[in-house]
């Protein structure tokens, strides 16, 4: 056994997603979303199953790839509950009953910092490279 395994737990492996989750997943990639990661919080919330996470580097671009994610999924017949947020472009939240998006300014992003809220939920995290 190397000294560099001794001790550390395994990784978890993924947890799988339902298809409109990975299809938002690959939406927002499409709009370059930055530190994009699901957390798991089947078990941890009665709200929704998921959160989405992602970060847009300007006001500009949360709003497009908030806008991409909502257009795409409704012409798959896939509607959000509920939309807040959008036209400031700071925090835009997309509520699909079942799994809740969050699309960032970075900045306030960092200042939420909801990973930390759910530290205990199981991630994934997704950049463009796979």
């Amino acid at each position: 056994m190397s000294s560099s395994s001794a001790g550390n737990p395994p990784e978890p492996a993924p947890f799988a997603l339902p298809s409109e989750v990975e299809r938002a997943v690959a939406l927002a990639l499409e709009r370059k979303a930055i530190d994009l990661v699901v957390l798991d919080l089947r078990g941890r919330s009665t709200a929704t199953d998921f959160f989405l996470l992602g970060s847009g580097a300007s006001d500009v671009q949360v709003r497009a790839i908030a806008d991409h994610l909502i257009d795409e999924l409704k012409a798959e017949g896939v509607r959000p509950n509920h939309v807040e947020g959008l036209k400031d472009g700071r925090w835009v939240l997309i509520d699909y009953v079942d799994f809740v998006v969050h699309v960032f300014h970075a900045a306030v992003r960092d200042f939420y910092h909801l990973e930390d809220l759910w530290g205990d939920a199981p991630q994934r995290r997704f950049t463009e490279d796979g």
